[in-house]
């Protein structure tokens, strides 16, 4: 195995890819090869299979990031994947077979989510529907650690998910199932919990880590997200 496997970064909901930004000058400016894949987030299978489908053009190890939804959909796109070296989830869903993330956790044992009916508002489009989070709770649900000005103008750009996606299901064994995992998880989560974070993670096998972040803690924390990433890095390339 190379010392230098690409880092592919999934982001989730509500978000794109320059929300990983800080990252990734981080780990450009210590000469690891990245990549950042648009998530579609538009159904667990398509955007898994979109992401599976950048990965396989990718020659040499990879380390896999996916950040909340993106979480599932790695999980899904890396299955049986020789060239998938390791999975890192920050503050991310963990499915396994038969699970949504609709599902998955049970909210009168994971309960402090605020992502729901009242938070978000849905859009209609020619296929379905689009679940956003409305202006006026984006910070709070979403990343109530980073100045307002910010979050507004990210309420403004978010990327919507569709409903769809919200109960596209798990198909058999994961990927964390047979690959090295790590989780990163947000202590100050308002939209995945972080008790169910942990959970998931635990269920998961994974190196575990934690940060007093927002659900944004590529934004708010982006050192401790690159500190996950190098972990998994070194963990994988121990042995060269």
């Amino acid at each position: 195995m190379t010392s230098r496997p690409t880092i592919a970064f999934v982001h989730g909901a509500f978000a794109d890819s320059s929300s990983w930004s800080a990252t990734i000058a981080a780990l450009d400016a210590a000469k690891y090869p990245v990549i950042a894949i648009p998530n579609q987030l538009r159904g667990l299978a398509g955007d898994a299979r979109y992401v599976r489908s950048i990965l396989a053009t990718i020659d040499g190890p990879v380390v896999l990031v996916g950040h909340s939804y993106g979480g599932a959909v790695i999980g899904e796109a890396a299955r049986d994947l020789a060239g998938v070296a390791a999975l890192v989830f920050v503050a991310a869903y963990i499915l396994d077979e038969g699970e949504s993330i609709a599902t998955v956790l049970d909210p009168q044992r994971f309960a402090g989510g605020l992502l729901g009916p009242d938070t978000t508002l849905e859009r209609p489009f020619d296929d379905g529907d689009d679940l956003y989070i409305t202006t006026e709770h984006f910070a709070k649900v979403f990343a109530a650690d980073l100045p307002e000005e910010q979050t507004r103008l990210m309420s403004y750009e978010q990327r919507p998910l569709s409903l769809s996606a919200l109960t596209g299901v798990a198909a058999a064994r994961p990927a964390w199932h047979d690959k090295p995992s790590w989780a990163l998880i947000a202590e100050h989560d308002n939209a995945i919990p972080p008790d169910g974070q942990r959970w998931m993670a635990q269920r998961a096998a994974a190196t575990l880590g934690s940060v007093a972040s927002s659900h944004a803690v590529m934004l708010s924390q982006p050192a401790a997200v690159t500190e996950t990433i190098l972990e998994a890095v070194r963990s994988v390339t121990a042995d060269t």
